[in-house]
């Protein structure tokens, strides 16, 4: 009976995994999506498949049961009512848990995206332990209870104590064994992730989701794709200041824009903390593409491609829609930095751009 169930359960979860990919693109739009997202797990809400479940009606109505009642008080609440009951068929919504890891490769698959190549690899080694045998002594909290067990029972029968008829093992001092271990040095490979957004007066609320949820997007498939990552956070108005990520996605400010101040800020982050010979580094800044002038664009551009572009793996800019800014920075990207293969733009101008942003990104698999 439990091996049907687990084919059952293993059955449903390839038909939700299924739903997912049929729809991707609307579940890559999905606020709800972040606000449900836990250490490894995250619930989707697939529309159309039911499971059998008891539904209770709201007790937020008074009557009876809600307080002291009086006799002849009516039970079932038939007579007055609000309004005519509906006529509409409801959506069956269903909160099913998916692993980061098993979203981020329906990701991979529908987009088509490559794995990625990390460099640095055997650069990095972390210290693992590993348990490689048994031994004679070791804490009670590594006893082997099985190998202890067979080594009693063993030592009871050859001296003539074990009884069949009442099977009693007794575990001595000299019957336990313990699970011994060695560390061992595994290669890793790290990488980090630095989001640069522009936080200014142009930069309202529905920018700020969308880069929200491309944030979410790009964290999942990176961290399917290393062992460890780290993410560091920039927020920028004329000035730059590194910030956590509640600040990143709620702080908003009233200025101009620099950008410029984003990249050297970013700069200076990873000649402090991370060497390009050890680590992948991803960049990517998210902006209306309002930028204070001209000569800082260029700017930008001359930090990309003498200090930024050869030290990391990608740096991917995201322009998204404003009715405030220009929109002109990702034009002298396109003028300046032309044919550079580690730097990839995009544009998203509402939430379904925000499917084909995330398959330009990673297409080349860098």
């Amino acid at each position: 009976m439990s091996l049907r169930i687990d084919k059952d359960h293993q059955r449903f979860r390839n038909i939700v995994k299924g739903r997912i990919r049929k729809d991707l693109r609307k579940f890559l739009t999905r606020g709800e999506l972040i606000g449900k997202e836990g250490k490894h797990l995250i619930s989707i809400p697939v529309h159309g498949i039911e499971i059998p479940n008891f539904r209770y009606g709201d007790n937020s109505d008074a009557g009876v049961g809600q307080g002291e009642g009086q006799p002849g008080d009516k039970v079932d609440g038939d007579g007055e009512g609000i309004g005519p009951g509906g006529t509409e068929e409801g959506r069956h919504i269903l909160e099913v848990e998916v692993t980061l890891d098993e979203l981020a490769d329906i990701l991979g698959e529908e987009l088509q995206l490559p794995r990625i190549k990390p460099k640095g690899k055997h650069r990095i080694t972390a210290e693992k332990d590993r348990y490689s045998g048994i031994r004679r002594i070791g804490p009670e909290s590594l006893r082997h209870f099985k190998r202890s067990f067979k080594r009693a029972l063993r030592r009871q029968m050859i001296v003539g104590t074990y009884n069949p008829d009442r099977p009693r093992v007794i575990i001595e001092r000299g019957d336990k064994m313990y699970r011994s271990w060695k560390t061992i040095l595994s290669p890793h490979t790290n990488a980090v992730i630095v989001y640069m957004m522009d936080v200014s007066g142009s930069m309202g609320d529905e920018q700020k989701e969308l880069v929200r949820l491309e944030a979410f997007w790009i964290d999942a498939w990176l961290r399917r794709n290393y062992q460890d990552i780290e993410s560091r956070y920039i927020v920028h108005d004329v000035r730059a200041a590194e910030v956590d990520r509640e600040t990143f996605f709620h702080v908003r400010e009233d200025g101009g824009t620099r950008i410029s101040s984003a990249f050297k800020t970013a700069q200076e982050l990873i000649n402090q903390h991370y060497n390009p010979q050890e680590w992948n580094i991803y960049l990517f800044h998210f902006s209306d593409g309002d930028n204070s002038s001209e000569s800082d664009s260029r700017e930008c551009c001359q930090i990309l491609r003498e200090q930024l572009l050869t030290n990391i793996n990608l740096f991917g800019y995201c322009q998204v829609a404003s009715a405030y800014g220009s929109g002109n920075f990702i034009n002298v990207i396109h003028e300046q930095l032309a044919k550079i293969d580690n730097m990839i733009t995009s544009r998203v101008n509402n939430k379904d751009d925000i499917y084909d942003s995330i398959k330009a990104f990673f297409s080349k698999g860098i």
